[in-house]
């Protein structure tokens, strides 16, 4: 067990980064055969592609890679790039005359941290795939967590470093359940166990955070910021899942989300989260979403413990040590 989202049989990771435009695009490279796959999405300013398949009631069953993005609207164009790496490698759903790749896309809102005219592109996505393997997960200022950040109730410019995290955990002697996630949110981040503020929005007055909550109550009335927002998700396990399993389980994974960031779910945000079954391990689906959320809440705190000052935005270990941005 490495402790990240490649402990699951079958799953690659790789990323694309671009640290001098603070964005890149992440993608998960399912088994040959694909995954089946179910998405929930809980925040009001979702940026997507292709989850209306994921639908249990529409046709498709599997997917053969899951693709995570900055970029906002403009990085979707990456999973155009998965779709051709996949297709070199003739994988897809056979439709006869051709095999089409299924690539669920979602997008966070990055322009804000370094070049807004440098997006993800097509070959973005492909280069991430080409950089796919089983090796423990990169975390924090890569790929999709490049230009993350966290904490913009009072604007970007008292925001803090968000990133891409990832945790896994066994339960008995074969299951696996773990998680990615893209830590870019309105909120702040909490720790769910201790409820100790880790990152959020830096005190403009001093050292430190300051609560957002008690921030968004002393500043009822006023206009809050509203850009520069969403996390993204990813649960998958070597558990059998159905697609409405796999959906539950997405829908489970907020929870995670819920206990580590407040607020969650705003009007700007565009929260998503996938779930992917890989496997054939018999387990429950209320046991696979429960501890799909705790390690889903455990991937967003790696996210910020890993990442690093970027773009003039200060990292929270920055934040904390009352160095820069502090």
């Amino acid at each position: 067990m490495n402790g990240t989202l490649t402990d699951v049989p079958g799953l690659k990771v790789g990323h694309w980064t671009n640290l001098e435009a603070a964005t890149g695009c992440t993608v998960i490279l399912c088994p040959e055969g694909g995954a089946v796959a179910g998405v929930d999405v809980r925040g009001s300013a979702p940026g997507t592609r292709e989850n209306h398949l994921l639908n249990p009631v529409n046709f498709v069953q599997k997917v053969h890679a899951v693709l995570l993005s900055g970029g906002s609207a403009y990085g979707l164009a990456a999973a155009d790039g998965v779709m051709r790496w996949l297709e070199e490698h003739e994988l897809g759903l056979d439709v006869g005359v051709a095999k089409v790749p299924i690539v669920p896309a979602a997008v966070i809102f990055d322009l804000g941290t370094g070049s807004a005219k440098t997006r993800p592109t097509a070959e973005a996505g492909y280069a991430a795939c080409e950089a796919a393997n089983t090796e423990p997960v990169a975390q924090g200022n890569v790929g999709a967590g490049t230009g993350a950040t966290i904490g913009k109730l009072l604007g970007f410019n008292h925001s803090t470093k968000g990133g891409l995290g990832s945790a896994s955990r066994r339960l008995g002697s074969s299951l696996v359940i773990a998680a990615l996630a893209v830590v870019n949110p309105f909120g702040e981040v909490i720790d769910p166990k201790t409820q100790q503020l880790i990152s959020g929005i830096r005190n403009p007055l001093g050292e430190g955070f300051i609560p957002a909550l008690q921030t968004m109550e002393t500043i009822y009335g006023q206009t809050w910021a509203g850009l520069s927002n969403t996390t993204l998700g990813l649960i998958a396990t070597n558990a059998a899942l159905s697609k409405a399993e796999a959906t539950k389980v997405a829908q489970m994974g907020h929870d995670g989300l819920a206990r580590a960031i407040r607020p969650i779910h705003t009007m700007f945000d565009g929260d998503t989260v996938y779930a992917l079954s890989t496997g054939d391990q018999k387990a429950d689906v209320n046991l696979i979403g429960t501890f799909g959320a705790e390690v889903l809440a455990e991937a967003v705190l790696n996210g910020v413990r890993a990442a690093e000052t970027l773009a003039g935005v200060p990292a929270a270990k920055d934040v904390l040590a009352g160095g820069e941005g502090a």
